[in-house]
């Protein structure tokens, strides 16, 4: 036969087709990663770790590969002057661990690192970390320019043994459609990727058009008939422990405001 021939033609593309699919399923299924972030500063170094970030720190990241989601600062108490809150986003976890190796080994860091520290160490402990994943249904926020009163509020919801399951129909099915219908903005959902939280805790953020509207807003979603339905029937129960609640605002150099 002559690669002319029709049955010689047909041999090459199926070669060439399952050649070309065994390639395609060789190649590993990588979902995105979200890492939460917490920073505590020492007294009086939260403006100095803002401005590392602000100058240095998020250009930094992006060279490394690392997506910045959103930078906040806590509304309330103590956290209100020494705490930094951010979302990254990874390819992978394996992308996270080499971005942060090349991140840490990169002499722009360095230099800022040691400029940024002359008058004083800034953080009072190493920062925490959370690796998450997306619910399957976190929305895809859409990014609006925010004024300076809108607020973020980070929730963290721990489930009864074995309930995390029915806690996310109940928000897939009715709490994200009662919380916007209250003017509560719903930013992303995530599960943590580690136990063993990813058993039973929600982390999530909201967004409001200030605070006194947050508080207006919860007010209504309790009363809501619809809410005390869902509530009542989700099966989901008494949390294993009270809702934890960051109230915060967007820094200036925040991708999200």
């Amino acid at each position: 036969h002559t690669l002319e021939d029709p049955l010689v033609t047909n041999l090459i593309k199926l070669y060439a087709a399952t050649l070309f699919g065994i390639l395609t399923f060789a190649q590993p299924s990588v979902a995105d990663v979200y890492e939460l972030r917490t920073y505590t500063t020492n007294e009086g170094k939260l403006d100095a770790l803002n401005a590392r970030f602000r100058d240095h720190t998020v250009k930094l990241f992006k060279k490394h590969g690392m997506e910045s989601v959103g930078y906040w600062v806590p509304t309330d108490g103590e956290k209100s002057k020494n705490t930094l809150i951010y979302v990254l986003k990874h390819k992978s976890r394996e992308a996270a661990a080499a971005s942060f190796k090349a991140f840490g080994a990169d002499p722009a860091w360095k230099k800022a690192a040691k400029e940024s520290q002359k008058d004083g160490k800034i953080l009072a402990k190493r920062p925490e970390s959370v690796f998450m994943e997306t619910t399957d249904y976190s929305p895809n926020w859409e990014n609006n320019e925010g004024n300076e009163h809108d607020v973020f509020e980070l929730r963290i919801y721990k489930a009864a043994e074995g309930k995390l399951g029915k806690l996310d129909t109940r928000f897939r099915d009715h709490t994200i459609k009662i919380f916007a219908s209250h003017g509560m903005k719903s930013l992303a959902y995530w599960h943590p990727t580690d136990g063993p939280d990813s058993q039973d805790t929600l982390i999530y953020i909201l967004k409001y058009d200030s605070r006194d509207a947050a508080k207006a807003s919860w007010k209504a979603f309790g009363a809501d008939p619809a809410w005390k339905k869902a509530a009542k029937e989700s099966g989901v129960g008494r949390l294993a422990k009270s809702p934890e609640s960051i109230y915060m605002k967007a820094t200036d150099y925040s991708a999200i405001r």
